[in-house]
């Protein structure tokens, strides 16, 4: 039992881990749930989450490896996914203006903007390169017999992390907490955001200003690595 639970709450910190990092993803999750409230940043979270889960079963039965196989179709998921990011840099762009409002985001569940978050996530996590490089190397690993050093595989700061956090794989455990720890994200993370836009009320365009400069990065780089790879 003591190993369960230590193996579920690597799988958690794993998790967390590797959703809490500045990306394309955070940017629309922070977009979302400080110009229309928690509920819509909740749902695009569940958006990129849902992405991660379909290609962890396409992982397991090989897809994601037999699609890496064709440079040219990878090469034009990129392409698709520079042009979606610059896309919603410009929706993000658009949503500064608006979001200079007293009162807090939109909570009215009935409100039919509060579901476009989990589509743009959804959809973007699906080109995201870097999603599909995850599944293909240390994802389609997580359910075979060996070790991952979990801390190790933070963007941007895994480097100072190596070796604190090692676990074994091949447990259906861990898996289950890499899940959940998103889950633990995607609920805190915009719950944080609401919390701070109803306190400073410049915070929601300041908010919808950086998430148009981080998609609008991330997609011209995104287009770049794309045309690179075509000619």
């Amino acid at each position: 039992m003591t190993s369960l639970v230590a193996t579920l709450s690597a799988g958690i910190v794993f998790g967390v881990a590797l959703a809490a990092p500045p990306g394309p993803m955070n940017a629309i999750i922070a977009e979302e749930s400080v110009v229309r409230g928690w509920l819509a940043g909740f749902k695009a979270g569940l958006g990129a989450m849902s992405a991660d889960a379909i290609f962890f079963v396409l992982a397991a039965l090989g897809v994601v490896a037999f699609v890496e196989q064709f440079p040219l179709l990878r090469a034009g998921m990129v392409g698709v996914g520079g042009v979606l990011m610059l896309y919603f840099a410009y929706g993000a762009a658009s949503d500064i203006q608006s979001s200079f409002r007293a009162g807090g985001g939109a909570t009215d569940d009935s409100d039919p903007r509060i579901g476009t978050g989990f589509r743009k996530a959804f959809v973007l996590a699906l080109t995201n390169p870097y999603q599909i490089l995850f599944w293909l190397t240390i994802g389609v690993g997580l359910l075979q017999p060996g070790t991952l050093d979990v801390l190790a595989q933070t963007p941007y700061v895994g480097s100072s992390l190596a070796g604190i956090l090692v676990v074994n794989t091949g447990s259906p455990a861990l898996v289950a907490g890499f899940f959940g720890g998103i889950v633990v994200w995607v609920t805190g993370f915009p719950a944080a955001l609401v919390s701070a836009e109803r306190r400073v009320e410049a915070f929601a365009p300041i908010v919808a200003g950086v998430s148009a400069v981080v998609l609008a990065g991330f997609g011209v780089l995104f287009l770049a690595q794309s045309i690179a790879a075509l000619s």
